[in-house]
């Protein structure tokens, strides 16, 4: 065993016996007690709340009835099931029930109550029909299979069809098996297997002119790796100076001279030498800000030129779009992706890959069972996209948009694949997660389970049963949904973009420096000094890169993604 796995505690080694690698539901049973003091506490203020006279607002999900109502209605049996779905993520706040916010859960537990499925006394609380989901999935991220195991009533022939009725296209009920009354598809789920889609474009290097583009060369030549650096950056050597030749010259060869380096440096987020074009007018232009074009104390003659320029940058900017969608990856490039996806594999110590977790917490080792991309990208609306699929027995938060986001930085900045074998290692670096818009769970696997009850006389748990209207569902409501929303969006462009213009070293660990080029020096001169007072923390620079809170405020109790 390596010295980045460490030695397994005995409480793990414990569980460990009960089912090998079993490590995302041993992190769920350490906390089950901190689970039920939580819960003790919240029933206790609420009843605090209730005997001072205070309002407690119902969750959003809850349906409430009358007392009458719920007297008279006929009590019907209730049985454990698993209730196969698929849904679209976009406008959730993720898969898990919140009071406050709009989740799947929520949808989900309405259209049950609506339909019949869960009777009116249990029409306000989830937790008395032992609700629990098979993996968490954040806000925005898809599942074209999930589970959840809770009781039922599931006498109609036509439940499923019921609840459907009640759920927005978005969300789909596969269909619900009577399970044992001991299941849950938390702790019986094997593993789990999702898919991430990206725009190829992503793995081009950043360009020259960044922060990061600069960096790669200056720390290759000063390591003496640049002649390896190029050979890991051959097939894409001469792609920004052809791209700048074919589609940026030609725009900037339409502007008055007078405006063409400022928008060049607007796009660089450089400070521009025409003091007439203020940082903070730059930074409005860059954004295709209105307020810098219709300032009241400017003249209509500064009007007009702030104008020119904004529309200019857009121009600008709509060229180098048009210059990322044309790329087209060559099978080298996806060779190396694979190499880079490689690493991952077997029981890692993820600590960097996800938040709220320390080197020597046990429970940031997960296994790895495959992690591959498809090598035959396909095309939509001009835009190359790939699939990379990552097979695991559990994810922790973020785990793999961070996954993905490294293995792409690797790739794009020509770094050599090893580096990913050192994230493991006991030195904290800022691994961003990239955009949740293209992650979606494919499917949980439950194959212990499915064989125990066959033998029971019962139905597995097998997706492939739902074959046609899953691919169908997938198809509209998922992959139709990405791809439009990337478009409209530009939201994996803008990831990169963000990291390649970076001005501190908090990235720069994808460079042939290692992880030791990500800090700053350790005593700055004089000339850097005020540069060192301004600087943003590692949880500082992830907020900028990925322009969204990591709302730890609603993370659920075991903090994961994919359970």
């Amino acid at each position: 065993m390596d010295n980045n796995e460490g030695r397994a505690s005995g409480s793990e080694e414990a569980d460990r016996k009960r089912k090998k690698g079993d490590l995302g539901r041993a992190e769920w049973s350490w906390q089950t007690s901190d689970k039920r003091g939580r819960l003790d506490k919240e029933n206790e203020a609420k009843r605090q709340k209730l005997e001072k006279g205070e309002e407690v607002k119902a969750p959003i999900y809850a349906t409430h009835f009358s007392q009458e109502d719920i007297e008279n209605e006929q009590r019907r049996p209730k049985k454990k099931v698993a209730v196969l779905l698929g849904y679209s993520g976009t406008g959730y706040k993720g898969m898990q029930l919140s009071a406050t916010e709009k989740t799947i859960e929520g949808d989900l537990f309405a259209a049950f109550v609506a339909a019949g499925a869960i009777s009116k006394a249990n029409a306000a609380d989830p937790k008395k029909s032992s609700l629990v989901r098979c993996a968490r999935t954040d806000k925005g991220v898809h599942a074209a299979g999930n589970v959840v195991s809770l009781k039922l009533i599931v006498e109609d022939e036509d439940i499923v069809q019921k609840i459907n009725a009640h759920l927005s296209p978005q969300i789909r009920v596969w269909g619900i098996l009577v399970a044992s009354k001991s299941f849950s598809s938390y702790q019986m789920c094997d593993s789990r297997i999702y898919e991430y889609l990206m725009p190829s474009y992503c793995f081009l290097p950043p360009h020259p002119s960044t922060f990061l583009g600069k960096k790669i060369i200056e720390i290759a030549e000063k390591e003496g790796d640049l002649e390896a650096h190029k050979a890991r950056q051959a097939e894409v050597a001469n792609y920004w100076e052809e791209a700048d030749a074919k589609y940026i010259q030609p725009v900037l060869d339409t502007l008055d001279e007078d405006i063409r380096e400022v928008v060049k440096n607007a796009i660089y987020h450089e400070k521009p030498e025409d003091e007439s074009f203020g940082t903070e007018e730059q930074s409005q232009a860059t954004e295709g800000g209105a307020d810098a074009a219709t300032k009241p104390e400017l003249t209509e003659a500064e009007l007009a030129h702030r104008r020119k320029i904004i529309d200019a940058v857009k121009a600008v900017k709509a060229a180098y779009n048009t210059a990322k969608r044309s790329y087209r990856i060559p099978p080298a490039r996806v060779a190396r992706l694979q190499e880079a996806l490689d690493k991952y594999l077997g029981t890692k110590n993820f600590y960097n890959y996800t938040i709220q977790k320390l080197y020597k917490d046990p429970s940031a080792k997960r296994h790895i069972k495959s992690f591959k991309v498809d090598p035959n990208p396909i095309i939509i609306n001009g835009t190359e996209w790939l699939s990379l699929k990552v097979h695991g027995q559990s994810f922790m938060m973020h785990q793999i948009r961070k996954m993905v986001a490294m293995a792409t930085l690797i790739v794009r900045c020509g770094c050599d694949p090893k580096r990913i074998v050192d994230s493991y290692g006991p030195t904290k670096i800022p691994i961003p997660k990239a955009p949740g818009l293209g992650l979606l769970l494919e499917r949980p696997i439950f194959n212990g389970y499915s064989k125990k009850a066959e033998e029971l006389g019962k139905k597995p748990i097998n997706f492939e049963v739902y074959a046609t209207e899953m691919n169908e569902f997938k198809q509209r409501e998922i992959y139709d949904r990405i791809f439009r929303e990337e478009e409209e969006t530009n939201a994996f462009a803008s990831f990169f973009n963000h990291i390649d213009h970076f001005p501190q070293e908090e990235f720069l660990y994808v460079t042939s420096g290692g992880i030791p080029a990500a800090k700053p020096a350790t005593q700055p001169s004089a000339a850097t000094e005020d540069a060192q007072k301004g600087r943003k923390s590692q949880r500082e620079a992830l907020a900028e890169i990925e322009e969204e809170s990591e709302d730890e405020g609603n993370l659920p109790n075991n903090g994961e993604e994919g359970g």
